[in-house]
């Protein structure tokens, strides 16, 4: 189940901190609960990406782009993603998650998150590439910058390793191979 509860306590913190620029770091705390947990006592690699969403949503509150998402009527959805795992978040283990946008292109926005253990470790990092979303399809990130006030005009220069993770997904087909049965 989606951990909504969490969402609901995330998000009543995000109301009360101040606002943060498009290029702070939001910083979240959370505690590795039974439920969150497959059969090795370690969080699922599964439920690491739902929890990465107590990052990036409240974050988006801190922005004020929650604001304009229900002014515009507009969405936000997740378009890809790419996570490296590296050390272990067994139950009850706190962590803290820093969340941040690292810039965009004409469509998306590229934000890097990471894990981090009570021994300054860093457990896992994901980048997600999202978007906005309208009845037409992506809303640009020009018209996104224009509806929240903040100068896109010049996008920072994405890390290499993100340039080249977009490369890699561009060349990837689309739809899929699939197998028919015989």
């Amino acid at each position: 189940m989606y951990p909504f509860i969490r969402l609901f306590k995330d998000m009543a913190r995000a109301r009360r901190a101040p606002r943060m620029g498009f290029f702070d770091t939001h910083i979240s705390h959370h505690l590795c609960m039974p439920w969150d947990l497959d059969m090795w006592n370690e969080l699922n690699n599964g439920r690491t990406l739902t929890l990465y969403d107590l990052g990036r949503i409240p974050m988006a509150e801190r922005m004020g782009l929650l604001d304009v998402l229900k002014r515009e009527r507009w969405g936000l959805t997740v378009a890809g993603s790419v996570v490296r795992y590296r050390r272990r978040v067994r139950g009850f283990d706190r962590i803290e998650m820093q969340t941040r946008v690292l810039g965009w292109d004409r469509r998306f926005t590229y934000i890097e998150q990471s894990m981090w253990n009570a021994r300054d470790e860093c457990t896992s990092q994901l980048v997600v590439r999202t978007a906005l979303t309208d009845r037409n399809g992506i809303v640009t990130t020009d018209r996104v910058a224009t509806a929240i006030g903040v100068d896109m005009s010049e996008a920072p220069v994405l890390p290499d390793w993100v340039a080249r993770w977009i490369e890699a997904e561009d060349m990837r087909p689309w739809p899929p191979h699939r197998t028919v049965p015989a």
